[in-house]
């Protein structure tokens, strides 16, 4: 049975504070009921924008190289079942005015048949592919997993056959929230293998990075007048897009990083 609207408003109302909500994933015994019920099993990577991506000078481009956009396509193009969210819900709860409320996640896979038919819509395979289009074209970046949160506030079930993609972009996030979770819950969200990013020597200090790009754990600072990237940084690639003089390098190290990502994402979630 999907969840009743009243759940989903109660939990709009609540998502502001969701900062505050995970620092209860730090308390013991709590925090690992918490993680229990709503990350247990959890994969899910950011793809790094496109226009910001480029190949290592290992790696030998090929006509068959895809790109990271070619992950979310493969699960689209294989799934059994679409849908789509009518809106954002975390855009919606935070009211943004920077980027499309309507943009909303897409759900893959039989366990999405149970979704609430008033938060969204079943699609065409074309229709899911002209929605990431569209979300691409807005400067939205997709989250592709497995994410029982997903599973939990949409009460449909089992996990393994409900895919996410999420469409997000910095200001409102839900993992916006990886600064103050527990590490154990914080490691869920990983970079796409193959993927580094890198301050190069052009770098001027200039702070674009830092106070421009909404990096969800801040993996971007400056120390000694030049911008420092951590082992936080989850590769999103948003620092490099921001970045005046082109100082920060988004790279590819693995030509088979594509097929990797999919080979993980197929371990934990069936779309079939």
């Amino acid at each position: 049975m999907s969840r009743p609207m009243w759940f989903v408003k109660m939990l709009k109302i609540g998502f502001p504070y969701q900062t505050g909500i995970a620092r209860l994933t730090r308390v013991p015994l709590l925090g690992r009921l918490i993680e229990r019920i709503m990350f247990e099993d959890d994969d899910i990577m950011i793809l790094p924008r496109e226009p910001v991506l480029r190949l290592d000078e290992t790696v030998e481009p090929s006509e068959e190289m895809l790109l990271p956009a070619s992950v979310v396509e493969h699960f689209v193009e294989k799934a059994s079942f679409h849908w789509i969210m009518n809106t954002c819900i975390c855009r919606e709860s935070m009211k943004c005015e920077d980027y499309p409320i309507d943009l909303g996640c897409m759900f893959l896979g039989e366990a999405a048949r149970d979704i609430n038919p008033r938060l969204g819509r079943p699609v065409s395979k074309e229709e899911a592919l002209e929605h990431l289009e569209r979300c691409r074209e807005a400067g939205l970046y997709h989250l592709v997993g497995r994410n029982k949160l997903d599973s939990f506030w949409l009460n449909v079930h089992p996990g393994n056959r409900l895919l996410t993609i999420c469409n997000c972009c910095t200001c409102c996030c839900l993992w916006r929230m990886l600064p103050v979770v527990a590490p154990s819950v914080s490691t869920k969200l990983t970079r796409m293998p193959g993927v580094t990013v890198a301050v190069s020597d052009t770098c001027v200090g200039c702070g674009t990075c830092v106070e421009k790009s909404g990096c969800l754990v801040k993996a971007v600072q400056l120390s000694d007048g030049v911008a420092v990237i951590s082992e936080e940084c989850r590769g999103c690639g948003r620092c490099a897009e921001v970045c005046p003089e082109g100082a920060i390098d988004v790279t590819v190290e693995d030509s088979d990083f594509v097929k990797r990502s999919i080979e993980r994402i197929e371990a934990v979630v069936d779309v079939t």
